[in-house]
């Protein structure tokens, strides 16, 4: 168990959590969350310690094994797969001491060997390299690479080595700081599934909501330098603190009237001699009195996209398309018409040419057959990691702002950059020491700055916080121009986007389903890999051959009718969500008007206040409507596992 005792830690010399107490159970769970800064990758080096407390204790068995991702890889010359097993140091060594008694030969002592052997077989010595082959597979890994060595991997795939190395690992107490950063949605679907059957002890810090929601069973908040614990993933975290912080308002209202009308009466008789020593009460009260901070939730990102000034229509044109690289041709037969207002969620398994794609629509890759037509007036916003490193160092980020526009006042250019939380010394200082989260900002930013009217988004979420995701997810929702994005933040796609397209088999096509559809579609990819005869292998007989193929039949029809089930009811619903939010907003105007109160005026037109009011029935009728449909479509849509079973 895991044990916090009025534990202070701080981080050179800036308190970051103050008088916590808490336990963490073995095989729990727990996700930790807090502000940029807040202090959650402290305490993961504080367990793992790396830091100190300032007062208090940390209690942890001193028998316990901590897994932790490193955050650099040097260039090794061993091959991705012993990489992998060296996460396992008691295996390591095993193996090392087995080798070396059987080199003695005739010296060794038998009794020893076989004590060693025994030990290795009860760790999984004898299928260890099966169990990190499938770590590295679930991470995107393909066969190939198992023996190449690490040095010749990229930045990004040195980090998944890292977690399939964590992840590999014995461990009591697994430490994972964004795991999610740098895969792909199939690789976080793998992880998802791979956590949730973990026996260590998890404490996973995460941006991404669906991916908590999915893995944890507890999230402990750093709020104000103090950890507060709750049950439940991330959405029940967000109702239980929404719930306290109505609580905690209420009992600040509350308590101000209380010392309103203290002060009222210490004010009226503290000069009167008969009423002195009651007055004299009063003002010990408000002494004593411990005061309720108002709740304050205001998210730090405030900012919109600037409507381009150009929107034609069509904004892109791909007729039987084909790219790739290096005179390999990785898509073709690509058809896809771009318009302001589209929304599309681009899926696919790593290495299936998502990125390729985008970079295609970008005018990064060349077109090497077919047509693309771009219109006059195309302005393009390209996102994407690498761009990261174009910013300056040396340069602040109203710096990299007035090279973009110079003559724009600066007054104009830090109130743009304050929206997403670049403010006063952070504005105007340099950006070399910037976090992987503020870089991210920043660049995005920049592109957005520039009003284009299509958006290509590879990967824009890496980094950012949950405050921020949401900021760019509301501001997606309100763009009017074109957008193209992929994602392994799935609220993001489901928020963000109207239709998604799966790239995969060379082509890319619309995918005739949603994310719970794609997440069978990769599971059933999987199984088929595994179950596929290897090369020389045996294969199965004919009888179960033929079993397997009515089986497999039997289920895609299964699917196939799930998913025509499904298709009309989410259709309509997305129709009807897009309907009930002009209609809130309708009868939200109709409600801001009718408080005019010129309208009751002796002198007012009553006919305009009558046809207000008659707006007013009609539009809360058709809402009602709306949303008794709304709770219709939903209760179908729950309902569906059922029928089908």
């Amino acid at each position: 168990m895991i044990a916090l005792k009025q534990l202070t830690l701080a981080r050179a010399g800036k308190p970051l959590i103050e008088g916590a107490d808490l336990q963490i159970h073995p095989g729990w769970r727990v996700g930790l969350i807090g502000a940029n800064g807040a202090g959650k990758s402290s305490l993961f080096a504080l367990l793992a310690g790396e830091l100190h407390p300032e007062k208090g204790d940390l209690l942890l068995p001193p028998s316990w094994i901590i897994a932790r991702v490193r955050q650099e890889t040097p260039a090794l010359p061993d091959a991705a797969l012993d990489f992998v097993l060296e996460g396992d140091a008691e295996l390591t060594q095993l193996e090392r001491d087995i080798a070396a008694a059987e080199q003695a030969g005739v010296a060794c002592d038998g009794e020893h060997l076989a004590h060693l052997h025994a030990r290795y077989g009860d760790i999984g010595g004898y299928s260890a390299r099966a169990r990190a082959a499938e770590v590295l597979h679930g991470l995107g890994f393909v066969e190939a690479d198992f023996a190449r060595p690490v040095a010749e991997f990229s930045g990004g795939w040195r980090v998944r080595l890292n977690l399939a190395r964590a992840l590999f690992c014995r461990a009591d107490l697994l430490l994972l700081d964004e795991p999610t950063n740098h895969l792909d949605l199939d690789a976080v679907l793998w992880l998802e599934g791979w956590l949730k059957n973990t026996p260590a002890t998890l404490l996973l810090i995460s941006h991404d909501r669906d991916f908590l929601d999915a893995v944890v069973g507890r999230v402990l908040a750093i709020e104000q330098q103090r950890l507060t614990l709750y049950s439940g993933g991330y959405s029940d975290y967000e109702a239980a603190r929404a719930e306290r912080l109505a609580a905690q308002q209420a009992t600040f209202v509350a308590q101000q009237r209380r010392i309103a009308h203290l002060n009222r009466f210490i004010e009226r008789f503290k000069a009167k001699a008969t009423k002195a020593r009651q007055a004299q009460s009063r003002i010990k009260a408000l002494a004593r009195m411990e005061t309720v901070a108002a709740a304050h939730v205001d998210s730090p990102f405030s900012f919109v996209f600037s409507t381009p000034d150009n929107l034609p229509d069509p904004l892109l044109v791909v007729h039987q398309g084909a790219t790739g690289y290096g005179g390999r041709t990785l898509l073709s037969g690509l058809e896809l018409t771009l318009r302001p207002g589209c929304r599309i969620g681009l899926l696919g398994r790593n290495g299936a040419g998502k990125s390729t794609l985008i970079k295609l629509l970008a005018g990064e890759l060349p077109l090497m057959a077919g047509e693309k037509k771009e219109a006059k007036a195309l302005s393009i916003g390209y996102f994407a990691q690498h761009q990261l490193e174009q910013l300056r160092p040396d340069e602040s980020p109203l710096q990299h702002l007035l090279r973009q526009e110079p003559k724009t006042p600066e007054q104009a250019l830090r109130d743009y950059l304050g929206g997403f939380d670049f403010r006063g010394d952070m504005a105007s200082g340099p950006t070399a020491n910037f976090s992987g989260g503020e870089k991210s900002r920043l660049a995005l930013a920049l592109l957005l700055r520039r009003q284009p009217n299509l958006l290509l988004l590879d990967e824009p979420t890496n980094h950012l916080d949950l405050e921020m995701r949401e900021a760019l997810c509301l501001a997606l929702q309100d763009y009017p121009g074109g957008v193209v994005l992929v994602s392994h933040d799935r609220h993001l796609l489901r928020a963000a986007t109207d239709e998604l397209w799966k790239v995969s088999d060379g082509q890319a096509a619309p995918f005739e389903g949603d994310l719970d559809d794609y997440a069978i579609w990769l599971n059933a990819c999987r199984n088929a890999e595994k179950t596929a005869p290897s090369p020389g292998g045996n294969a199965a007989p004919e009888p179960q051959k033929n079993e397997r193929r009515q089986q497999r039949a039997i289920e895609t029809a299964a699917r196939q009718e799930r998913l025509q089930r499904r298709r009309p009811l989410l259709k309509e619903l997305e129709a009807l969500e897009k309907q009930l939010a002009t209609l809130n907003a309708d009868a939200q105007t109709l409600a801001t008007a009718l408080l005019d109160p010129a309208l009751y005026s002796p002198d007012a037109n009553r006919q305009t206040l009558t046809t207000l009011l008659h707006r007013q029935r009609e539009r809360q009728e058709t809402l009602d409507a709306a949303e008794l449909r709304w709770l219709e479509l939903h209760a179908a849509l729950e309902h569906l596992p059922e029928l089908e079973r």
